[in-house]
């Protein structure tokens, strides 16, 4: 917009210091024809201006006035319209009720009046959710505010529910800012605060969490006890009455490795903004103590040493081994005294203390009276119990001394055959390469193994394996379990099966240890033996039959593994709100289902495949926002005190109570009558221009001022002469 300015301006023709010089040395000219004594009509002599004085005055006036040059100046300027900004807050805690209506209705309104002020220009710049950065209304205000020159800046308003975590210590604002906060002052809200919460829990060992239940905008007396919901793991709640506002301890039991998933739910408050932060989830990790591992070797062999290196390279496991270097019939009278070997301590390892071992591993051990039937029972019902046993045999499994031929028999998955001449049948001496079977190539003890055999989509094989031969083996009828490798013509060589709640995995050869010497290529024995012991431990990510559900960046990805052919089933996944759906997994190989879906809503998620059941905790996707869900001018205040702005609250109707919008000068107020109604804002009028052309007219040019000057001069010396 173009606008015409008038004035009068002065661009004197010498210096300024030289035409105040001139007209000091006027003023000492004017001064003694000014003061002088005359005479009056009665003779009295009083001070009286000299004739012609005044017009010597008017000569000398208008001599200074032609050299300060006043000149007409008229100025053609452009006027810029101010700049108003208009934050919205679209975070999650501003999509709580009613606020995403209101901050819309008020967004749509305050943009209707900004039209129609005069030389005012609206920007709205929407605030988006910033992920676990909470509101970051400051960042999104400077973006805008780097577009904006600070001349034409007329102000800033926010519509916000006050929740903004990127609130710098001195915001560098000369405008002022206005805060529009939907709802009204007072609100209440209930949460659950985790102080500590581990990460990690030892198997059979309680853990500890420290929460606190609190009431925020309630006063200090409005306290006492709210009920707290515990579940775990989506078994049947219990239900604990804690104190409001102080911190309260909760013991939860790890049973199992693996995430344990523990969500608490503190009751709802009446009147509370949302429950949203009303529950929280905490999920622990469950991790085993140092594993204590028996080793028993029946005999100094080639291989010992393999079971022990492996055994004792893991800082976790605590080993005791045995080797039996003097059995009972090689007794050479040789007296117990002159012995340096240590007595095996049979009683107190297989009935005292066999249960505070989590595996026990029989390395070419075979039954030479050193463990009579009851010890030998202890063992299998160790197993049952939950124990784990491993077993490498070698030649002593086909023999008379075979652990098959004993109570300990019963819990094997193969045995070697019997009869006449059957030792000599059931040993395999020959080279051969150790070979995956099509079930061992989806079980997770032989799954991927370097150098092994693959097999293709319709189970026939694709590569033969690559790594060293063996040259003995143990041939022996597979009665249970999975046959997850084979030796000679198809011969079980290893197997692994599940006996009551403990595991028992049998090695049927005693020339694994060649791999680790790097005979014939090597192979990957310590990670073939590594997996063998940790699944007998029910280690969780070497279970063959599983369910596992997470959620990462709000989608949720269940797996289902399995050993059994066909399609896998439906999972059924329950939301923390009770909602359930069904999806069909998609097959990825190796007996694994995938099912991937969204996953936003806070709390525990359950999946389901009719025989298993998995949870996962789903996070607030933004802590800040949920951390407190009122709507709350403390965060803004000292800003609009600071910058002389205006605090309104929109109420809770359907139409927002809405401040009137105003012009307002540099150095006014910019808010008033706030009460009892909303009152008013004001815009800052800047005034900001440029000068598109100026036009100066000269008020006493030369031709003027020269017998302007000349004139009153000659009139005064014609005044003083009479």
């Amino acid at each position: 917009m173009n606008q015409a300015l008038a004035g009068i301006d002065f661009a004197p023709v010498i210096p300024l210091w030289l035409l105040a010089g001139l007209a000091a040395l006027a003023a000492l000219a004017l001064l003694p024809a000014l003061l002088r004594r005359q005479p009056d009509a009665t003779g009295a002599r009083r001070w009286q201006p000299a004739r012609g004085a005044w017009l010597r005055a008017l000569a000398f006036g208008a001599l200074l006035l032609a050299l300060a040059n006043p000149r007409l100046v008229e100025e053609t300027r452009e006027t810029r319209p101010d700049i108003a900004l208009l934050l919205v807050d679209r975070s999650d805690s501003a999509g709580l009720g009613a606020r995403p209506n209101q901050i819309t209705a008020a967004r749509d309104e305050i943009e209707a009046r900004a039209r129609r002020l005069p030389d005012l220009e609206l920007r709205t710049v929407e605030v988006p959710e910033a992920g676990n950065q909470g509101t970051r209304l400051f960042s999104a205000m400077e973006r805008a505010l780097a577009d904006i020159p600070r001349a034409r800046l007329a102000g800033v308003m926010a519509l916000t529910d006050g929740q903004v975590h990127d609130v710098p210590p001195a915001p560098a604002l000369d405008a002022p800012f206005h805060l529009l906060l939907p709802g009204q002052a007072g609100e209440v809200d209930r949460r659950i605060r985790v102080i500590e919460a581990p990460g990690f829990g030892i198997v059979g060992r309680p853990v500890e969490l420290r929460v606190v239940v609190e009431d925020l905008g309630a006063r200090p007396n409005e306290g006492g006890a709210a009920r707290l919901t515990i579940r775990r793991d989506g078994q049947p709640p219990r239900v604990e009455s804690v104190p409001v506002g102080r911190e309260h301890r909760i013991a939860v039991p790890i049973e199992r490795g693996g995430p344990t998933v523990v969500e608490l739910t503190a009751e709802t408050r009446a009147g509370e903004v949302s429950d949203l932060n009303n529950r929280t989830v905490v999920s622990i990790n469950g991790v085993r103590d140092r594993l204590r591992v028996l080793l028993v070797s029946g005999e100094p062999h080639a291989g010992q040493r393999t079971w022990r290196r492996l055994l004792k390279a893991d800082p976790n496991v605590d080993l005791v081994h045995f080797t039996i270097l003097r059995p009972p019939e090689k007794d050479d009278l040789t007296p117990l005294h002159e012995l340096a070997l240590i007595a095996f301590p049979v009683r107190e390892l297989f009935q005292v203390k066999l249960r505070e071992f989590d595996l026990i591993v029989f390395d070419r051990f075979g039954n030479r009276g050193l463990l009579p039937p009851v010890y030998l029972r202890n063992i299998a019902d160790y197993v049952r119990g939950g124990g784990a046993l491993l077993l490498s045999v070698g030649p002593e499994f086909a023999g008379p001394t075979s652990l098959a031929a004993t109570p300990l028999g019963q819990i094997l998955p193969a045995r070697p055959p019997t009869g006449a001449g059957a030792a000599q049948a059931a040993l395999l001496e020959a080279p051969f390469r150790p070979q995956v079977t099509e079930l061992g190539a989806r079980h997770p003890v032989t799954e991927n193994l370097p150098g092994a055999n693959s097999f293709g989509p319709e189970g026939n094989p694709l590569a033969e394996a690559t790594w060293g031969r063996w040259y003995r083996a143990l041939r022996a009828e597979a009665r249970a379990g999975s046959t997850v490798m084979q030796g000679p013509n198809g011969a079980p060589l290893m197997v692994l099966d599940r006996v009551g709640e403990g595991r028992v995995a049998l090695v049927l050869s005693d020339h694994i240890w060649l791999w680790s010497r790097g005979h014939d290529g090597g192979g990957p024995q310590q990670e073939l033996l590594r997996r063998i012991a940790h699944w007998t431990m029910k280690e969780p990510e070497l279970e063959e039959e599983d369910l596992s559900a997470r959620i990462e960046h709000g989608l949720m990805t269940v797996v289902r593994r399995s050993l059994e052919p066909g399609a896998p089933p439906e999972i059924a996944i329950t939301a923390p709100d009770g909602g359930l759906t069904r999806h069909a997994p998609v097959a990825r190989g190796a007996g694994r289902a995938v099912v991937e879906r969204a996953a936003l809503q806070p709390g525990v998620w359950q999946a389901s495949d009719g025989r298993r059941t998995a949870f996962a905790a789903a996070e607030a996707p933004n802590p800040l926002e949920v951390a407190d869900l009122r709507a709350d001018a403390a965060p803004l205040r000292p800003l609009v005190a600071a910058t002389g702005g205006g605090l309104r609250w929109l109420g809770t109707g359907a139409e927002p109570l809405l401040p009137e919008l105003r012009r307002v000068a540099i150095g006014r107020d910019a808010q008033g009558g706030a009460t009892p109604g909303p009152g008013w804002i004001g815009l800052r009028r800047n005034g900001d221009h440029s000068v598109t052309g100026i036009t100066a007219l000269p008020l006493l040019p030369p031709w003027l001022a020269l017998p302007l000057v000349l004139g009153l001069a000659l009139l005064a010396w014609r005044r003083e002469g009479r």
